[in-house]
């Protein structure tokens, strides 16, 4: 990532171009970064201010294969990891600000979820 070289990233993104909603963004995002074809589903947006600068942000939940072919010039590393991995992860490794952020949010809103 270009903006925070040598940060791990939870999710998968980037920004929406003009008329493009945040699905279709989030589906582009997950076709050129990991290589595959989903259909993301919206959960829930926010302005996410512990970045560069404050920007909105839409969280999604997609369907995607176990095996992914990332585009080496947009993905350093990847991996799938449970829950409480990546709880322990975000405590140990070096992630960006959205990752605390949107995982956060994400954890809030589906335990608010019937």
């Amino acid at each position: 990532m270009s903006r925070f070289p040598g940060l791990y990233e939870v999710e998968v993104g980037g920004a929406a171009n003009v008329g493009e909603s945040y699905e279709q963004a989030a589906a582009r995002e997950l076709a050129e970064e990991l290589g595959i074809h989903a259909l993301p589903c919206l959960l829930f947006t926010f302005i996410n201010r512990s970045g560069l600068s404050p920007h909105w942000l839409g969280v999604h939940e997609a369907v995607v294969p176990d095996a992914v072919v990332p585009d080496p010039d947009e993905v350093a590393w990847h991996g799938w990891l449970t829950e409480p991995e990546l709880r322990s992860a975000l405590l140990e490794w070096r992630f960006t600000p959205d990752s605390h952020e949107a995982f956060s949010r994400y954890l809030a809103f589906r335990t608010a979820q019937p």
